[in-house]
């Protein structure tokens, strides 16, 4: 009877019951969990479009940055998403053991091998799972393992030396240098990974459209990370994964199909060492880290399976090279544009150099040990990390359902909470009233307090448990090829006023700084 009454008023005023709704829902989201005391953007409090279109615009670590100084410390960036700018943020959202876990951003990121999600350390949204994960390959990633991969990392210097030479320095062309040292940190990432470089320096070209493939990833994983629902219809819907388990849908993705066919190429070798768990050292040469995982495999058979073997490799791809060259890109850009910063950092190389500080190699190579004698050189890198950080949007973790005080806020439970590198590295208070400028002096100008505190706030690569595992593999990259490739070639942007182009897709990446290369006398060695 009631349905009868009902069913003629609703379809004479349902278009009035479809806005009522709409602006129910809206209204929701506006006071949701009490958030709408927090300032923001004006649609950020009514949806996560916004921020869904913010992203797609590759802009959003400028679009944070204003937000937070014009409305201050906590800004909304969504219905249910908070972002902090105050560095004792850092500690309460990711310091160790407090309850937080990783939002389902992280998921899209995940790759898929045979209709299966493949969890990494870094997009797995289990705390538990991670702690497992890490404890059976953190040895590998140890800053005291890196001494045995440097000898891996020269190989690849050798042969990118060379190449740089032979393509550019004895040609005159231009590169396109943000291609150019992704090439290198692919390349490497193959010595490290499976003693075998990919191709891309020798080729001179995007191996397997690899590169492309990555970026076309990521492109699509920043803004559908906003919304992560649209991921689970579009790419990881359940059907779709049944349909390739069933081998019906062979679709593989790149990055995985790679790295299957090189662990095939090595799988009786990877075999024997899953069996007696023997690794002995090649002459000469670093234990890669297909070994270590597989190691790893025969050292906790009960939890490192083939598909942790499979998802560390393919990560290693993924986020390995993909922030180291946009962190050496930082670097020799900045060089480019200061030209006091560049004559700076070259006499520091060559007084190295005459003193004895850095020994004399073939292709001027620059050994780990000695860039840590380096000041200067620290400085630059420091100062590139600070100015342009890899990681362009909010590490995103959502709040225990008890809730918790961020900076004397008490957040409810199930919020998303996050800090941008892009904005804690543009802390007055912190880093220098000229924070917009780009200025390798303060890390050599600031007191110990100071430098504690700046060191303390510097996010590029995390922080807490949960901090980029690759960090220091990162660094042996940097340290060694910045003043080795400096120390043969002279560098110089084609058009010293221009300025580069950059696309936010997650990572900040610079897409547009042609580059000329020319041979440099390098003074000798004592």
């Amino acid at each position: 009877m009631l349905a009868s009454e009902l069913l003629p008023i609703l379809k004479a005023y349902w278009p009035l019951f479809v806005v009522i709704a709409f602006v129910g829902y809206l209204l929701n989201n506006k006071f949701y969990k009490g958030l709408n005391k927090y300032p923001g953007h004006p649609l950020a409090a009514y949806t996560n479009w916004w921020r869904f279109f913010d992203v797609l615009g590759r802009k959003a670590e400028y679009t944070h940055i204003g937000l937070h100084r014009k409305y201050g410390d906590v800004v909304r960036l969504g219905p249910n998403v908070l972002s902090f700018a105050d560095p004792k943020a850092l500690k309460q959202i990711y310091g160790l053991n407090k309850g937080m876990t990783k939002s389902d951003f992280y998921p899209v990121q995940q790759a898929v091998a045979k209709g299966r999600r493949l969890q990494s350390l870094f997009s797995t949204t289990s705390e538990d799972y991670h702690a497992k994960y890490r404890r059976c390959v953190n040895g590998a990633f140890t800053m005291s393992t890196l001494i045995s991969y440097e000898p891996l990392v020269d190989s690849t210097e050798d042969a990118y030396i060379r190449a740089t030479n032979e393509l550019y320095a004895n040609t005159g062309k231009s590169v396109n240098f943000s291609e150019w040292l992704q090439f290198y940190a692919f390349d490497v990432i193959g010595e490290l990974t499976w003693s075998k470089r990919l191709g891309y320096i020798e080729r001179n070209e995007d191996v397997d459209g690899i590169v492309k493939f990555i970026g076309d990833f990521l492109s699509y994983c920043a803004p559908i990370g906003q919304m992560p629902l649209i991921d689970l219809l579009l790419e990881k819907n359940p059907l779709k994964l049944q349909l390739e388990r069933w081998g019906l849908n062979k679709k593989v993705f790149p990055v995985t199909k790679f790295a299957l066919a090189r662990a095939h190429e090595r799988k009786d070798e990877m075999a024997k060492i899953r069996e007696v768990g023997v690794v002995e050292k090649p002459d000469g040469r670093g234990i890669d880290l297909l070994t270590k995982f597989n190691q790893a495999a025969y050292d906790h058979p009960e939890f490192m399976t083939d598909a942790q073997v499979l998802a560390s490799c393919t990560s290693m791809i993924l986020a390995g090279s993909e922030t180291t060259a946009i962190s050496l890109s930082a670097v020799f850009y900045y060089l480019m544009k200061h030209p006091r910063v560049y004559e700076k950092l070259m006499k520091e190389l060559d007084e190295a150099a005459a003193n004895g500080t850095i020994e004399d190699r073939t292709n001027h190579k620059v050994s780990w040990a000695e860039s840590q004698k380096l000041p200067y050189l620290d400085a630059v890198i420091q100062e590139s990390f600070r100015v342009h950080p890899a990681a362009g949007l909010i590490l995103e973790r959502i709040t225990p359902p008890q809730g918790m005080d961020i900076c004397g806020q008490h957040i409810p439970g199930g919020v998303i909470v996050g800090c941008n590198a892009w904005v804690l590295h543009r802390r007055p208070e912190v880093f220098g009233e000229d924070v917009d400028t780009y200025r390798p002096e303060r890390w050599l100008e600031a007191g110990k307090e100071q430098l504690k505190e700046m060191k303390a706030t510097m996010f590029q690569f995390g922080a807490g448990p949960r901090t980029c595992i690759g960090k220091n593999i990162s660094l042996l990259e940097m340290y060694k090829l910045v003043p080795t490739f400096l120390r043969n070639f002279e560098i110089e942007l084609d058009s010293p006023t221009g300025q580069w182009k950059t696309h936010n897709a997650w990572f900040v990446k610079p897409n547009d700084f042609p580059t000329k290369i020319r041979p440099r006398a390098v003074p000798a060695s004592v």
